[in-house]
């Protein structure tokens, strides 16, 4: 075999185990971002228009993140916030539309304990997506109907149904549960 034919085929090889650790370490990016964000995955790859610009921003929400000072609750706190949904759900009889904005500020007062900021709906979903990504749904529901509450566009059993969503947050973030 000539020398020529030698590097050539080195240089070859070289290019596949390259483009093969390229590859790797791709597709293992990309399953820690859908393990990570679960649902929330698929939903910024169709908001983004594909799955490049997707996953830019979904480092870029972990890069955020990872700036947060996140903190578990104490057990007072816990317990303190706990009886408030207590009394928020009780409250829901006799008024359903006040029962679902009290939820809702129950929520962003918790998540500002937290340590999650709590500057508009939109940066909670993106602050929230990376440890809560399978629960974002449950907030989406929420909010879309104490936002049609506001102008008596939901029904009691939507109200209803906006608790039980903003009840599966409330927990999880109560408990320092991640849906990961």
């Amino acid at each position: 075999m000539s020398t020529t034919t030698l590097i050539v085929v080195i240089a070859v090889v070289a290019l596949v185990v390259i483009a093969l650790a390229v590859t790797l370490r791709l597709m293992t990016r990309r399953r820690h971002l859908r393990d990570r964000f679960g649902p929330e995955y698929e939903r910024t790859v169709q908001e983004e228009g594909g799955t490049r610009a997707a996953e830019r921003d979904l480092r870029a929400r972990e890069e955020r993140h990872d700036k947060l000072e996140i903190k578990e609750l104490p057990a007072e706190r816990r317990r303190e916030y706990a009886d408030a949904w207590s009394s928020v759900q009780e409250h829901f009889v006799d008024r359903p539309e006040g029962s679902v904005a009290e939820a809702d500020d129950l929520v962003a007062r918790l998540m500002s304990e937290r340590g999650y900021p709590t500057e508009g709906y939109e940066g909670q979903l993106r602050d929230l997506s990376v440890e809560h990504g399978r629960t974002l749904d449950h907030y989406r529901a929420a909010h879309d109907v104490k936002m049609r509450s506001g102008g008596g566009q939901a029904t009691t059993e939507e109200l209803r149904g906006a608790m039980v969503h903003y009840r599966a947050l409330f927990e999880e973030l109560l408990t320092d549960q991640r849906s990961r």
